[in-house]
C-alpha cells in the first residue's frame, strides 16, 4: 500500500507540475508568437515537452501516458503510470476563454492515487488531497460544449436544474468541485487523459464518480476510451441521475 508520505509527495508533484505547465501556457499565449490553430498546436507541444521532461527527472521509474505522445506500452508493465493532458480544451485556449485546463494524474492498480487539475486563467489548482464536502451546489448540470448528451435535458428536468455548456473536462469537473453545479455528465468518448485527473480530484472532494451504469472507472487500460461515459456529481444526486443514465444504450 502507498505510504501517506509517498502519496503526499506525489500529490504535491502533480500540483506543482500542473501549475507550472499552466504558467508556461499562459506565457506562450501572451507572447503573441502564435495565433489560431498554431497557438493550440504550440501549446499542446510545449506543455507536453515540459511535463515529460519533469516527470523523467522527478519520477524516472514511472511510465507516462500522454495525449500528445505515442503510447510506448511501458505503462502495462510499470507499477505506476502518470496520465497527463498537457492542454485540455485546446479550442478554449485558442479562444482566450477560461475553461481550459492542465491535467496531471498518477495511477496504480487502475486507480488514481494522485492528481491535480490547474485552471490557469482562474489562477487555481485543485488536487487530490482529501477534503470534506461541505458547500451546497447550485442547480446546474455541466455538459460538453461540442457533445452535450441527449439525456442531460432529462436529468436537468428531474433535478430542477439548468444546463450549462463548459469546455475542458477538467474545467467541467471543477465547476462541480467548487459547488457551482451539482453534476457533470458525459455520454462517452472521453479518453483516460481527459478524465483521470478530474476524477482523482473529484473523489478527493467527496463527489460520486462512475460510468453511466454506476460502475467504477478503471484506468491504464489498453483501450484508453471511456466507452461507458461519466457521471461526476454530488453524492446525494447520484441515485436520481443514474436512474436516467442506466437506461442509455452506448
Amino acid at each position: 500500500m502507498l505510504s501517506r508520505v509517498a502519496a503526499t509527495a506525489d500529490i504535491a508533484l502533480a500540483r506543482r507540475l500542473a501549475r507550472e505547465a499552466g504558467v508556461l501556457l499562459m506565457n506562450l499565449r501572451d507572447s503573441g508568437a502564435h495565433e489560431g490553430c498554431a497557438l493550440g498546436d504550440a501549446g499542446d507541444r510545449e506543455a507536453n515537452v515540459f511535463l515529460l521532461k519533469a516527470l523523467a527527472i522527478e519520477r524516472p521509474d514511472d511510465a507516462v501516458l500522454s495525449e500528445e505522445s505515442v503510447d510506448d506500452g511501458m505503462r502495462f508493465t510499470a507499477e505506476r503510470a502518470w496520465i497527463i493532458d498537457p492542454l485540455d480544451g485546446t479550442r478554449e485556449y485558442r479562444e482566450s476563454r477560461d475553461d481550459w485546463a492542465v491535467h496531471v494524474a498518477l495511477v496504480a492498480r487502475g486507480e488514481v492515487i494522485a492528481a491535480a487539475v490547474a485552471q490557469p486563467m482562474r489562477d487555481e489548482v485543485f488536487d487530490s488531497t482529501p477534503v470534506p464536502l461541505t458547500r451546497g451546489p447550485q442547480r446546474v448540470i455541466v455538459v460538453s460544449r461540442s457533445r452535450p448528451p441527449a439525456f442531460s435535458a432529462d436529468i436537468a428536468k428531474a433535478l430542477n436544474a439548468r444546463i450549462e455548456p463548459v469546455g475542458s473536462a477538467g474545467a467541467k469537473a471543477l465547476v462541480v468541485v467548487r459547488g457551482h453545479a451539482l453534476a457533470y455528465v458525459h455520454e462517452g468518448g472521453l479518453n483516460e487523459w481527459d478524465a483521470a485527473a478530474p476524477i482523482g480530484v473529484a473523489l478527493a472532494h467527496g463527489l460520486h464518480v462512475s460510468d453511466l451504469q454506476g460502475r467504477t472507472i478503471v484506468f491504464n487500460q489498453r483501450d484508453v476510451v471511456l466507452h461507458g461515459g461519466l457521471v461526476l456529481c454530488r453524492p446525494e444526486f447520484a441515485p436520481a441521475i443514474l436512474a436516467i443514465t442506466k437506461t442509455v444504450s452506448l
